[in-house]
C-alpha cells in the first residue's frame, strides 16, 4: 500500500481528505509537512491535536526559522555565505522587530540553560508529541553535528515554562 503526505494544509482540508479517502478506500495520509518552530507555532492551533489523534505525523520544515533561531543573525549580523547574506530580501518574516526580539530572548534563555540557540530550538521541536521528524539544513559538518545532537536535549518543566512565557509575549512573529 502506498502512503500519502501533504504540505501546508489546514485542519479542514486534512479532515476532508481523510473522509474522502475512507469513503472511497483510498490511501490514508500519514504525514503533514508544515512550518513549525519557536517563532511559528501556528501548527499548535488545531492541527497538532487533529494530526496527533489521527496518527498523522508532522514533518517540520524551518525548525530553525531559516537559520534565524541559531542566533547567527542577532543584531543585524549577516555572516558571509549565509542565506540572509546571499538573499538580502529573502523571508522578511524572519527580520521583523518582534521576531528579532523573540529570537534574542530565546538565545538568552538557551545560554541560561547552557545550550546553544540551535539546541534549544531543535530540542523544543523534537520533544513535541505530534512531531515525527524535523527537516534540518546544514552547510557544515559542525552544524550537522549540532543539529543531530539536539535530539539529546531535555526540555524540562521549568524550561518549557520559560519558552512558553517568551512565546506568549511574542506570539508567532514569523507565521506566514
Amino acid at each position: 500500500m502506498r502512503s500519502i503526505g501533504v504540505s501546508n494544509e489546514t485542519s479542514w482540508s486534512l479532515s476532508q481528505y481523510l473522509a474522502t479517502s475512507t469513503d472511497n478506500a483510498l490511501s490514508r495520509i500519514v504525514s503533514i509537512q508544515n512550518s513549525y518552530s519557536l517563532i511559528n507555532r501556528v501548527f499548535e492551533s488545531g492541527l497538532s491535536e487533529f494530526s496527533y489523534r489521527e496518527g498523522i505525523g508532522l514533518l517540520t520544515y524551518s525548525p530553525l526559522g531559516m537559520g534565524s533561531l541559531s542566533g547567527k543573525y542577532i543584531g543585524g549580523a549577516r555572516p558571509k555565505g549565509s542565506r540572509m547574506e546571499q538573499y538580502a530580501n529573502f523571508m522578511p518574516r524572519y527580520r521583523n522587530s518582534v521576531t528579532e526580539t523573540a529570537i534574542e530572548q530565546y538565545a538568552a534563555l538557551a545560554r541560561d540553560y547552557s545550550l546553544t540557540p540551535t539546541q534549544l530550538a531543535l530540542g523544543f521541536v523534537n520533544t513535541r508529541p505530534f512531531v515525527t521528524a524535523s527537516i534540518i539544513g546544514a552547510t557544515s559538518i559542525a552544524q550537522l553535528k549540532e543539529n543531530i545532537d539536539s535530539i539529546e536535549v531535555n526540555i524540562g518543566e521549568e524550561l518549557e515554562s520559560a519558552i512558553n512565557d517568551i512565546h506568549l509575549a511574542n506570539k508567532n512573529p514569523a507565521a506566514a
